[in-house]
């Protein structure tokens, strides 16, 4: 489980996260969507110890991130582009990235076989497609089984096989009791996988609910676009044709 309480960031002049409290509960498919700007990414890169709030507390399992100490076992994350050497092999990647995070090698294969690169192991990252490198950082952020997983626009490009691989793979994990909190803007995907979604809007907190809750907000035939629509209404940083 993932626990938010009163968290704030900002950077010099701006409030990125502005007093958010979310929870991401274990064997929940729990969602974070927003604008882009909303402060998703800010929010996730605190969870990982990337970023340091300046005011709140973020638990993973009841304790601070740190207090964990070895973090074999416990959260696993995919948060963007990762550095990797195009001469490497995807296999080499995942036994660096294996390494690194004091986790055995032979993790890499198992992993690979996980997101369906097994055929792909010796092949040099270099060639990947997007969608390939998007299943290699998904696999780094298997190594170990960790219970939690915090991954941000994971289905970034794949293709529709790939898409529905995923969600095959969400509803494994969540069925055995994995803690999923995924940022995306993929909405049709959201609208049938969620268990529960978080709609974050100029770095705060707009909406927290059950999936079902969130969608009798909308109106059809895209319920979930619809109700998206309406809570993140003035809180766009950007939008096409703005008159200024």
């Amino acid at each position: 489980m993932i626990e938010v309480a009163g968290v704030t960031k900002t950077y010099g002049n701006k409030t990125a996260v502005d007093d958010v409290s979310l929870t991401a509960a274990s064997g929940e498919m729990t969602y974070l969507l927003g604008p882009n700007g909303a402060g998703k990414s800010t929010v996730m890169r605190m969870i990982a110890g990337i970023a340091k709030p300046d005011r709140g507390t973020i638990t993973v399992d009841g304790k601070p991130l740190r207090a964990h100490g070895d973090l074999t076992g416990v959260i696993g994350f995919c948060l963007g582009a990762q550095s990797r050497n195009p001469q490497h092999t995807a296999v080499q990647h995942l036994r660096w990235q294996a390494r690194l995070a004091g986790i055995a090698p032979r993790e890499a294969e198992r992993v690979l076989a996980l997101v369906g690169l097994e055929p792909a192991a010796k092949k040099l990252v270099g060639g990947f497609s997007l969608g390939m490198l998007q299943r290699l950082g998904i696999a780094s952020a298997l190594l170990g089984d960790p219970a939690t997983l915090v991954l941000d626009e994971p289905a970034n490009g794949l293709d529709v096989e790939g898409v529905l691989w995923l969600r095959e793979l969400f509803h494994q994990l969540t069925d055995r009791g994995t803690t999923l909190l995924v940022a995306s803007h993929n909405l049709p995907e959201v609208e049938v996988t969620a268990s529960r979604i978080i709609i974050m809007g100029q770095g705060r907190v707009l909406c927290d609910a059950p999936r079902d809750d969130v969608l009798a907000l909308g109106e059809q035939p895209r319920r979930l676009e619809s109700a998206f629509l309406k809570l993140t209404r003035g809180t766009v940083e950007y939008v096409a044709g703005a008159q200024r």
